[in-house]
Protein backbone atom coordinates (compact mmCIF):
# COMPACT_ATOMS: atom_id res chain seq x y z
CA UNK A 1 0.00 0.00 0.00
CA UNK A 2 1.38 3.29 -0.90
CA UNK A 3 1.60 6.00 1.11
CA UNK A 4 1.38 10.01 0.49
CA UNK A 5 0.67 11.25 3.63
CA UNK A 6 2.94 12.57 6.33
CA UNK A 7 2.18 13.78 9.64
CA UNK A 8 2.43 17.24 10.01
CA UNK A 9 3.44 19.43 12.94
CA UNK A 10 0.47 22.39 13.09
CA UNK A 11 1.38 25.54 14.10
CA UNK A 12 -1.40 27.37 15.99
CA UNK A 13 -2.05 31.54 17.43
CA UNK A 14 -1.39 31.56 21.14
CA UNK A 15 -4.69 33.71 21.29
CA UNK A 16 -7.43 35.37 19.50
CA UNK A 17 -8.44 32.51 17.36
CA UNK A 18 -11.69 34.58 16.20
CA UNK A 19 -9.63 37.46 14.79
CA UNK A 20 -6.92 35.18 13.51
CA UNK A 21 -9.12 32.62 11.64
CA UNK A 22 -10.15 33.93 7.93
CA UNK A 23 -11.76 32.66 4.70
CA UNK A 24 -10.08 30.86 2.14
CA UNK A 25 -8.54 34.09 -0.71
CA UNK A 26 -10.92 33.01 -3.43
CA UNK A 27 -13.84 33.61 -1.85
CA UNK A 28 -16.25 36.60 -2.07
CA UNK A 29 -13.85 37.75 -5.15
CA UNK A 30 -16.36 40.44 -6.18
CA UNK A 31 -17.36 41.40 -2.57
CA UNK A 32 -14.53 44.15 -1.79
CA UNK A 33 -17.20 44.84 0.95
CA UNK A 34 -16.95 41.38 3.09
CA UNK A 35 -13.00 41.62 2.83
CA UNK A 36 -13.56 45.33 4.34
CA UNK A 37 -15.29 44.38 7.46
CA UNK A 38 -12.97 41.46 7.84
CA UNK A 39 -9.71 44.10 7.41
CA UNK A 40 -11.81 46.34 10.38
CA UNK A 41 -12.59 43.45 12.70
CA UNK A 42 -8.97 42.52 12.76
CA UNK A 43 -7.16 45.52 12.90
CA UNK A 44 -3.62 45.06 13.89
CA UNK A 45 -4.47 42.24 16.04
CA UNK A 46 -2.05 39.14 15.11
CA UNK A 47 -4.23 37.37 12.12
CA UNK A 48 -3.51 35.10 9.07
CA UNK A 49 -5.35 37.83 7.39
CA UNK A 50 -2.05 39.91 7.15
CA UNK A 51 -0.32 36.74 5.80
CA UNK A 52 -2.94 36.03 2.86
CA UNK A 53 -3.39 37.88 -0.14
CA UNK A 54 -7.53 37.72 -0.85
CA UNK A 55 -8.17 37.40 -5.28
CA UNK A 56 -10.11 40.98 -4.63
CA UNK A 57 -7.19 42.42 -4.29
CA UNK A 58 -5.46 40.75 -7.00
CA UNK A 59 -3.68 43.00 -9.48
CA UNK A 60 -3.48 46.14 -7.38
CA UNK A 61 -0.01 46.49 -6.43
CA UNK A 62 0.41 42.28 -6.08
CA UNK A 63 4.29 42.35 -5.70
CA UNK A 64 4.30 45.01 -3.23
CA UNK A 65 1.71 42.90 -1.67
CA UNK A 66 3.30 40.16 -1.76
CA UNK A 67 6.11 41.24 -0.24
CA UNK A 68 4.25 42.86 2.86
CA UNK A 69 2.94 38.97 3.19
CA UNK A 70 6.62 37.10 3.66
CA UNK A 71 7.55 40.01 6.06
CA UNK A 72 4.41 39.35 8.22
CA UNK A 73 5.02 35.73 8.12
CA UNK A 74 8.76 36.92 9.23
CA UNK A 75 7.55 38.58 12.56
CA UNK A 76 4.51 36.59 13.14
CA UNK A 77 7.00 33.87 13.78
CA UNK A 78 10.15 35.95 15.15
CA UNK A 79 7.26 37.54 17.71
CA UNK A 80 5.12 34.08 18.60
CA UNK A 81 2.32 34.86 17.53
CA UNK A 82 1.97 31.23 17.34
CA UNK A 83 3.34 27.54 18.56
CA UNK A 84 4.23 24.56 17.14
CA UNK A 85 1.98 21.38 17.99
CA UNK A 86 3.69 18.17 18.83
CA UNK A 87 3.74 15.99 15.68
CA UNK A 88 -0.19 14.54 15.09
CA UNK A 89 -2.57 15.19 13.01
CA UNK A 90 -5.67 17.07 13.69
CA UNK A 91 -9.28 16.02 13.76
CA UNK A 92 -11.18 18.92 12.73
CA UNK A 93 -15.11 19.63 13.38
CA UNK A 94 -17.00 22.22 11.26
CA UNK A 95 -20.63 23.34 12.26
CA UNK A 96 -22.36 25.45 9.46
CA UNK A 97 -25.81 25.46 8.39
CA UNK A 98 -25.81 21.85 6.26
CA UNK A 99 -24.36 20.07 9.46
CA UNK A 100 -21.15 19.09 11.34
CA UNK A 101 -18.31 18.21 8.73
CA UNK A 102 -15.42 16.24 9.75
CA UNK A 103 -12.20 16.08 8.64
CA UNK A 104 -8.03 15.39 9.07
CA UNK A 105 -5.36 18.12 8.53
CA UNK A 106 -2.82 16.02 7.30
CA UNK A 107 -0.36 16.56 4.98
CA UNK A 108 -0.09 14.80 1.22
CA UNK A 109 2.96 14.86 -1.07
CA UNK A 110 3.06 16.36 -3.51
CA UNK A 111 5.09 13.85 -5.62
CA UNK A 112 1.97 11.81 -5.54
CA UNK A 113 -0.17 14.80 -6.86
CA UNK A 114 -1.50 15.31 -10.93
CA UNK A 115 -3.54 18.14 -11.89
CA UNK A 116 -2.86 16.65 -15.83
CA UNK A 117 -5.54 14.83 -17.58
CA UNK A 118 -5.18 11.74 -17.60
CA UNK A 119 -3.20 10.96 -14.06
CA UNK A 120 -2.70 7.88 -12.73
CA UNK A 121 -1.26 9.30 -9.68
CA UNK A 122 -2.30 8.46 -5.97
CA UNK A 123 -4.03 12.51 -5.69
CA UNK A 124 -5.65 14.09 -8.45
CA UNK A 125 -7.10 17.03 -9.42
CA UNK A 126 -11.13 17.61 -9.81
CA UNK A 127 -11.08 20.37 -12.34
CA UNK A 128 -8.85 21.66 -14.78
CA UNK A 129 -6.18 23.92 -13.21
CA UNK A 130 -6.38 27.78 -15.00
CA UNK A 131 -1.92 28.12 -15.69
CA UNK A 132 -2.88 32.48 -15.70
CA UNK A 133 -4.45 31.93 -11.45
CA UNK A 134 -1.03 30.21 -10.67
CA UNK A 135 1.89 32.80 -11.19
CA UNK A 136 0.93 35.00 -7.86
CA UNK A 137 0.01 31.89 -5.87
CA UNK A 138 3.53 30.13 -6.70
CA UNK A 139 5.33 33.89 -5.91
CA UNK A 140 3.54 33.85 -2.42
CA UNK A 141 4.54 30.48 -1.70
CA UNK A 142 8.39 31.18 -3.14
CA UNK A 143 9.21 33.83 -0.34
CA UNK A 144 6.93 31.74 2.37
CA UNK A 145 7.88 30.70 5.60
CA UNK A 146 4.22 29.50 6.36
CA UNK A 147 1.42 27.55 4.67
CA UNK A 148 -1.83 28.07 5.61
CA UNK A 149 -4.32 25.49 3.80
CA UNK A 150 -7.56 25.86 2.44
CA UNK A 151 -7.82 22.68 0.05
CA UNK A 152 -10.33 19.83 0.91
CA UNK A 153 -9.16 16.50 -0.38
CA UNK A 154 -12.02 14.03 -0.65
CA UNK A 155 -11.60 10.14 0.43
CA UNK A 156 -14.68 7.68 0.37
CA UNK A 157 -15.51 5.45 3.17
CA UNK A 158 -19.01 4.75 2.45
CA UNK A 159 -19.46 3.33 6.24
CA UNK A 160 -17.03 5.96 7.77
CA UNK A 161 -15.07 3.73 9.24
CA UNK A 162 -12.08 6.05 9.57
CA UNK A 163 -13.94 8.79 11.76
CA UNK A 164 -15.65 5.78 13.62
CA UNK A 165 -12.57 4.70 14.99
CA UNK A 166 -10.93 7.90 16.15
CA UNK A 167 -14.04 8.51 18.22
CA UNK A 168 -13.25 5.63 20.63
CA UNK A 169 -10.31 7.52 21.46
CA UNK A 170 -9.58 10.18 23.69
CA UNK A 171 -7.83 13.74 22.19
CA UNK A 172 -6.97 16.87 23.75
CA UNK A 173 -8.97 19.78 22.39
CA UNK A 174 -7.10 22.46 20.57
CA UNK A 175 -9.57 24.91 19.87
CA UNK A 176 -13.38 25.94 19.95
CA UNK A 177 -14.59 28.88 18.99
CA UNK A 178 -17.08 30.82 16.45
CA UNK A 179 -15.80 31.93 12.95
CA UNK A 180 -16.03 35.42 11.90
CA UNK A 181 -18.38 36.36 9.12
CA UNK A 182 -21.33 33.77 9.62
CA UNK A 183 -18.70 31.37 9.15
CA UNK A 184 -20.12 28.76 11.76
CA UNK A 185 -18.42 27.28 14.53
CA UNK A 186 -14.95 25.74 14.50
CA UNK A 187 -13.53 22.47 16.56
CA UNK A 188 -10.42 20.98 16.53
CA UNK A 189 -8.54 18.21 18.60
CA UNK A 190 -4.73 16.60 18.46
CA UNK A 191 -4.50 13.40 17.34
CA UNK A 192 -1.03 11.89 19.12
CA UNK A 193 1.36 10.28 16.71
CA UNK A 194 0.70 6.81 17.15
CA UNK A 195 -2.98 7.08 16.77
CA UNK A 196 -2.44 9.34 13.69
CA UNK A 197 -0.50 6.30 12.17
CA UNK A 198 -2.71 4.07 12.71
CA UNK A 199 -4.86 6.73 10.94
CA UNK A 200 -3.14 7.18 7.97
CA UNK A 201 -2.67 3.54 7.66
CA UNK A 202 -6.45 3.31 7.51
CA UNK A 203 -6.57 6.38 5.51
CA UNK A 204 -3.99 5.02 2.53
CA UNK A 205 -6.36 2.04 2.34
CA UNK A 206 -9.43 4.27 1.38
CA UNK A 207 -8.09 4.98 -2.04
CA UNK A 208 -10.22 4.75 -4.66
CA UNK A 209 -8.27 4.56 -6.55
CA UNK A 210 -6.78 7.88 -5.91
CA UNK A 211 -8.01 10.72 -3.66
CA UNK A 212 -9.49 13.63 -5.29
CA UNK A 213 -8.87 17.55 -4.42
CA UNK A 214 -11.87 18.56 -4.61
CA UNK A 215 -11.35 22.61 -3.03
CA UNK A 216 -8.35 24.67 -3.15
CA UNK A 217 -6.84 22.65 -6.67
CA UNK A 218 -5.35 26.12 -7.85
CA UNK A 219 -3.89 26.17 -4.23
CA UNK A 220 -2.27 22.51 -4.33
CA UNK A 221 -1.16 23.45 -7.89
CA UNK A 222 0.51 26.42 -6.76
CA UNK A 223 2.27 23.89 -3.71
CA UNK A 224 3.13 21.44 -6.85
CA UNK A 225 4.68 24.34 -8.82
CA UNK A 226 6.64 25.74 -6.46
CA UNK A 227 8.44 22.72 -4.57
CA UNK A 228 9.40 21.41 -8.65
CA UNK A 229 10.99 24.50 -8.59
CA UNK A 230 12.20 23.49 -5.27
CA UNK A 231 13.48 20.24 -6.21
CA UNK A 232 15.59 20.83 -8.83
CA UNK A 233 17.90 22.63 -6.61
CA UNK A 234 18.43 20.27 -4.53
CA UNK A 235 20.49 16.79 -4.21
CA UNK A 236 18.61 13.73 -4.03
CA UNK A 237 19.20 13.14 -0.86
CA UNK A 238 17.84 16.58 0.20
CA UNK A 239 14.21 15.78 -1.52
CA UNK A 240 12.11 12.92 0.33
CA UNK A 241 11.82 15.52 3.56
CA UNK A 242 11.92 18.76 2.49
CA UNK A 243 9.23 20.35 3.83
CA UNK A 244 7.95 21.96 0.23
CA UNK A 245 7.75 18.17 -0.65
CA UNK A 246 4.48 18.27 0.84
CA UNK A 247 1.36 20.63 1.44
CA UNK A 248 -1.02 20.73 4.78
CA UNK A 249 -4.86 19.39 3.74
CA UNK A 250 -8.35 18.94 5.05
CA UNK A 251 -9.15 15.55 4.16
CA UNK A 252 -13.02 14.84 4.28
CA UNK A 253 -15.02 11.61 3.73
CA UNK A 254 -17.20 12.51 0.47
CA UNK A 255 -20.38 10.93 1.98
CA UNK A 256 -20.18 13.26 4.89
CA UNK A 257 -23.70 14.29 5.35
CA UNK A 258 -22.55 17.88 6.02
CA UNK A 259 -21.13 18.34 2.23
CA UNK A 260 -23.57 19.66 -0.05
CA UNK A 261 -22.97 20.21 -3.67
CA UNK A 262 -24.54 22.74 -5.45
CA UNK A 263 -24.63 23.00 -9.24
CA UNK A 264 -23.46 26.51 -10.52
CA UNK A 265 -25.32 27.86 -13.35
CA UNK A 266 -24.50 30.04 -16.30
CA UNK A 267 -25.26 33.54 -17.07
CA UNK A 268 -24.97 34.72 -20.68
CA UNK A 269 -25.06 38.38 -20.57
CA UNK A 270 -25.27 41.94 -22.74
CA UNK A 271 -26.14 39.88 -25.69
CA UNK A 272 -29.29 39.62 -27.55
CA UNK A 273 -30.93 36.90 -25.18
CA UNK A 274 -33.37 35.77 -27.82
CA UNK A 275 -30.81 34.81 -30.21
CA UNK A 276 -28.91 32.98 -27.57
CA UNK A 277 -31.76 30.91 -26.48
CA UNK A 278 -32.48 29.76 -30.24
CA UNK A 279 -28.78 29.27 -30.88
CA UNK A 280 -28.00 26.92 -27.67
CA UNK A 281 -31.47 25.31 -28.35
CA UNK A 282 -30.31 24.11 -31.57
CA UNK A 283 -26.70 22.70 -29.89
CA UNK A 284 -27.94 20.99 -26.59
CA UNK A 285 -31.30 19.41 -25.98
CA UNK A 286 -33.08 21.67 -23.62
CA UNK A 287 -36.35 22.71 -21.91
CA UNK A 288 -37.05 26.60 -21.89
CA UNK A 289 -38.87 28.55 -19.60
CA UNK A 290 -38.87 31.94 -20.30
CA UNK A 291 -34.97 33.56 -21.13
CA UNK A 292 -33.77 30.11 -18.87
CA UNK A 293 -33.08 26.88 -20.25
CA UNK A 294 -32.70 23.21 -18.79
CA UNK A 295 -30.56 21.15 -20.89
CA UNK A 296 -31.95 17.61 -20.75
CA UNK A 297 -28.09 15.98 -19.69
CA UNK A 298 -28.63 13.99 -16.47
CA UNK A 299 -24.50 13.70 -16.08
CA UNK A 300 -23.49 17.39 -14.23
CA UNK A 301 -20.25 16.62 -15.91
CA UNK A 302 -21.25 16.03 -19.76
CA UNK A 303 -24.19 18.91 -19.09
CA UNK A 304 -21.13 21.23 -18.29
CA UNK A 305 -18.94 20.50 -20.94
CA UNK A 306 -21.57 20.54 -23.85
CA UNK A 307 -22.91 23.95 -22.31
CA UNK A 308 -19.41 25.70 -22.18
CA UNK A 309 -18.43 24.59 -25.23
CA UNK A 310 -22.01 25.79 -26.88
CA UNK A 311 -21.82 29.09 -25.27
CA UNK A 312 -17.98 29.58 -25.96
CA UNK A 313 -18.67 29.12 -30.10
CA UNK A 314 -21.68 31.36 -29.69
CA UNK A 315 -19.29 34.19 -28.01
CA UNK A 316 -16.99 33.86 -30.79
CA UNK A 317 -19.52 35.44 -33.12
CA UNK A 318 -21.82 37.44 -31.17
CA UNK A 319 -21.21 39.84 -28.24
CA UNK A 320 -21.74 38.51 -24.73
CA UNK A 321 -20.16 37.72 -21.54
CA UNK A 322 -20.44 34.65 -19.37
CA UNK A 323 -20.52 34.37 -15.63
CA UNK A 324 -21.00 31.72 -13.15
CA UNK A 325 -23.95 31.85 -10.66
CA UNK A 326 -25.03 30.50 -7.18
CA UNK A 327 -28.23 29.67 -6.00
CA UNK A 328 -31.22 29.19 -8.18
CA UNK A 329 -33.38 32.82 -7.66
CA UNK A 330 -31.65 34.37 -10.71
CA UNK A 331 -33.29 31.59 -12.51
CA UNK A 332 -36.45 32.74 -12.12
CA UNK A 333 -35.61 35.91 -14.36
CA UNK A 334 -32.15 36.55 -15.40
CA UNK A 335 -32.13 39.92 -15.91
CA UNK A 336 -32.48 42.59 -19.41
CA UNK A 337 -30.50 41.09 -22.44
CA UNK A 338 -29.73 37.96 -20.35
CA UNK A 339 -29.66 34.49 -20.34
CA UNK A 340 -29.21 31.95 -18.10
CA UNK A 341 -28.48 28.17 -18.25
CA UNK A 342 -29.56 25.68 -15.37
CA UNK A 343 -26.94 23.00 -14.57
CA UNK A 344 -27.89 20.02 -12.67
CA UNK A 345 -26.40 18.58 -9.52
CA UNK A 346 -23.50 16.29 -9.00
CA UNK A 347 -24.26 12.98 -7.95
CA UNK A 348 -20.67 12.69 -5.51
CA UNK A 349 -20.20 9.19 -7.17
CA UNK A 350 -19.20 10.78 -10.33
CA UNK A 351 -16.18 12.51 -9.02
CA UNK A 352 -14.26 9.24 -8.10
CA UNK A 353 -16.12 7.68 -11.41
CA UNK A 354 -14.42 10.37 -13.34
CA UNK A 355 -11.18 10.44 -11.91
CA UNK A 356 -11.08 6.56 -12.01
CA UNK A 357 -11.32 7.08 -15.80
CA UNK A 358 -8.54 9.53 -16.02
CA UNK A 359 -10.83 12.70 -16.38
CA UNK A 360 -11.42 15.83 -14.75
CA UNK A 361 -14.89 17.91 -14.29
CA UNK A 362 -14.79 21.01 -16.56
CA UNK A 363 -14.35 24.03 -14.94
CA UNK A 364 -17.12 25.21 -12.21
CA UNK A 365 -19.30 22.02 -12.22
CA UNK A 366 -20.13 22.37 -8.86
CA UNK A 367 -19.42 24.17 -5.86
CA UNK A 368 -19.42 22.18 -2.22
CA UNK A 369 -21.70 24.51 -0.08
CA UNK A 370 -22.06 27.87 0.52
CA UNK A 371 -18.79 30.68 0.36
CA UNK A 372 -18.72 30.95 3.86
CA UNK A 373 -19.20 27.05 4.69
CA UNK A 374 -14.85 27.01 2.94
CA UNK A 375 -12.09 26.51 4.99
CA UNK A 376 -10.62 28.97 7.07
CA UNK A 377 -7.35 29.99 7.10
CA UNK A 378 -6.32 28.93 11.26
CA UNK A 379 -3.61 26.28 10.81
CA UNK A 380 -0.36 26.75 9.35
CA UNK A 381 3.07 24.79 8.55
CA UNK A 382 6.40 25.56 8.25
CA UNK A 383 7.47 25.19 4.48
CA UNK A 384 10.65 26.48 4.43
CA UNK A 385 14.27 25.78 6.71
CA UNK A 386 15.09 29.92 6.70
Amino acid sequence: MKNCFRIPRVLLPRKGFRKWAVIACDQFTSDRGYWERVAREVGDAPSAFHMILPEVYLGEDDEARIENIHESMRYALEEGWMHKAARGLVLVERTTKAGVRRGLLACIDLEEYSYEEGASSLIRATEEVVPSRLPARVAIRRGALVEFPHAMVFYRDKKDKLMRALEREDLEKLYDFDLMEHGGHLTGWFIPEDVSIDALHMLSGLASPCFAVADGNHSVAAAKAYWEEVREKLPERERRNHPARFTLVEMVNVFDEAIAFHPIHRLVKETDAEAFCSYFAGKVPCTRQGRTLYPKIASAPECVSRTDEAIAEYLKHNEGKVDYVHGDEFLKDPGEDCAAIAMPELDREEIFTTLKKGKRFPRKTFSIGEAEDKRYYLEGREISYD
